[in-house]
């Protein structure tokens, strides 16, 4: 209003008369606008600390910007200065602002190329029992591949996860943990010689990327925080608790269906599509793991145990026959094996034992549910007579199975005598007589 009073004047006196002002504050606007400036934004006031800036500068560059308010405002009193600490603290605020702002790193995209890169990153999964379980999460950088799956080793989980690929890539990059990198010197990583070995076995290189660079591990990174979201219990998405590791291991296994079955933000396109062309440039994989990957090897027998240190541990039904992998974590044993689908999945996990102690789980016997008690004969009708009685009815069966044990007399003769009634009355009037 006080501009455009001004412009339709010409005068300040005139402009301040119209607008209601006082002469010097139009005047003021005025002049402000004629110089460029914002006419409404204050100029800054001269401050105490106005003098001292130039040290306080000088202190954020020698210290790179790591010297704290309190400290600068200690040295400032000793110069002489008289303001208060809230000033001081906005002027250290400022310099070292000003300071990141010439200092910031920065860096070129990264555009991943087809079967180049694979990245992954450990996050910490539900509880199980009360035992604490982890998520390796990978991600396959040009195809936006996602694997999420848990077991017990990172070379097992290395092995599933290139098996569900489908191959091998020329990189797989990672943190520098000590399961990777063993140490530092002068900066150059060493690496685990587990990690050297996985990586000559399938054809790979086990790197590890830069301290703090985004480009380097971000993928993995944000696969890691939405699996967690979407497979962790909370509050917030009110998931049901996981009773046993093997409802973990097919959550893992739909969740990833899902994501890569979904368009990616990034590319447009489906990862499962684009894993089919990224595929045509991986490596063939070897036809067995790596043997540290997994432990040692053994075979299923009939009795569903397998032997570890001479001590029998059971195993889940439906394994009988198969090579399973075990290996001892603290004080427990993991058995591992090969499930249907190609990928390893830990299928049972038993406390240590010794020798004459061993450990059969009764759930791992569903079909003898009184356990090892005294097996009853089963009932085999051979004869024709004897097919006839069975025929009648299942309580002709248990008849039989009470009658024998007892020591019953005349056994046949009254069995020849139930199969002719039956003929008369049917079977049912037969069996339901006592």
């Amino acid at each position: 209003m006080t501009l455009e009073a001004y412009d339709l004047t010409g005068t300040v006196w005139s402009a301040a008369a119209l607008a209601g002002h006082d002469p010097k504050t139009v005047k003021r606007y005025v002049e402000a606008r004629d110089s460029g400036r914002n006419p409404y934004e204050r100029e800054p006031r001269p401050k105490m600390i106005d003098a001292y800036l130039e040290k306080v500068e000088e202190w954020v560059e020698q210290s790179k910007a790591t010297i704290r308010a309190d400290v600068a405002h200690e040295k400032l009193l000793k110069m002489g200065y008289r303001g208060s600490a809230r000033s001081t603290r906005r002027a250290v605020n400022a310099a070292k602002t000003a300071w990141k702002a010439g200092k910031r790193r920065t860096y070129r995209p990264w555009i991943p190329e087809p079967g180049r890169w694979l990245q992954f990153d450990w996050g910490e999964g539900p509880r199980i029992g009360g035992r604490r379980t982890w998520l390796f999460c990978a991600w396959l950088s040009w195809s936006r591949f996602r694997v999420v799956i848990t077991l017990g080793t990172l070379v097992a989980c290395l092995d599933t996860t290139l098996r569900r690929i489908g191959g091998a890539p020329t990189y797989v990059l990672t943190d520098n943990a000590k399961t990777v990198t063993v140490e530092h010197i002068a900066g150059i990583p060493v690496r685990h010689p587990q990690m050297v070995a996985a990586g000559r076995h399938y054809g790979c290189q086990v790197v590890s990327c830069v301290p703090y660079d985004p480009e380097s591990k971000g993928g993995a990174e944000a696969t890691v925080k939405i699996a967690k979201a979407d497979l962790v219990p909370t509050n917030a998405n009110l998931l049901p608790a996981y009773d046993t590791f093997a409802e973990l291991a097919d959550a893992c296994r739909t969740w990833c269906d899902a994501v890569n079955s979904r368009r990616h933000r990034a590319t447009g396109q489906i990862p499962a599509d684009r894993l089919d062309i990224e595929r045509t440039t991986l490596h063939v994989l070897p036809i067995e793991p790596l043997a540290l990957a997994l432990g040692e090897e053994r075979l299923v027998g009939s009795d569903r145990t397998i032997s570890f240190n001479s001590v029998r541990y059971s195993t889940p039904p439906g394994y009988t026959g198969v090579r399973v992998w075990c290996r001892v974590v603290g004080e427990e044993l993991s058995i591992t094996a090969r499930t249907k689908s190609g990928d390893l999945m830990e299928i049972w996990r038993h406390q240590l034992s010794t020798p004459g102690l061993p450990q059969i789980i009764d759930e791992h016997y569903p079909d003898h549910p009184d356990g090892r008690s005294i097996h009853q004969p089963k009932l085999q009708p051979r004869s024709e007579a004897e097919i006839a009685f069975v025929g009648i009815g299942p309580g002709a069966g248990r008849w039989l199975k009470e009658a024998g044990p007892a020591g019953a007399t005349r056994i046949r003769a009254k069995m020849a005598r139930a199969v002719e009634l039956a003929t008369v009355m049917g079977n049912d009037k037969v069996e339901a007589s006592p």
